[in-house]
């Protein structure tokens, strides 16, 4: 019986034995799974950080440029106010063109008549 005893004894500190090293093994690859997250997470904190550092860098360039642009360039507004203008000079002009054929008539016809109450010599 004792024998018995001893060998159930035996069995179960086996047993024991046997979950403890399969605990300590799953502690162990927990905590290295734990560390290498840990690492992984401190390459992605820097990473996001030089990242937002671009991010605001290139906002900051994005503004000026805006700035630059609203300064130099001329807006959609203002290019048709501008494009009016231009049409309006280009009608007045059409019209003092074509105008300008009757008035060299008159310059001429009035040269000729000029001409012919000039007693002759």
């Amino acid at each position: 019986m004792t024998s018995d005893f001893n060998s159930n004894v035996a069995f179960i500190i086996t047993v024991l034995m046997a979950a403890g090293g399969i605990w300590w093994r799953i502690e162990a690859a927990i905590k290295a799974a734990r560390n290498e997250v840990k690492e992984e997470a401190k390459a992605a904190l820097l990473k996001a950080e030089a990242v937002a550092t671009l991010v605001a860098f290139h906002a900051d360039q994005l503004a000026s440029y805006k700035l630059h642009v609203a300064e130099t360039y001329i807006t959609k507004a203002g290019l048709r106010e501008f494009r009016d203008e231009v049409m309006t000079g280009v009608r007045d002009l059409k019209g003092s063109v074509s105008t300008l054929h009757e008035r060299m008539d008159r310059v001429i016809e009035g040269d000729k008549m000029a001409r012919k109450r000039e007693p002759q010599d």
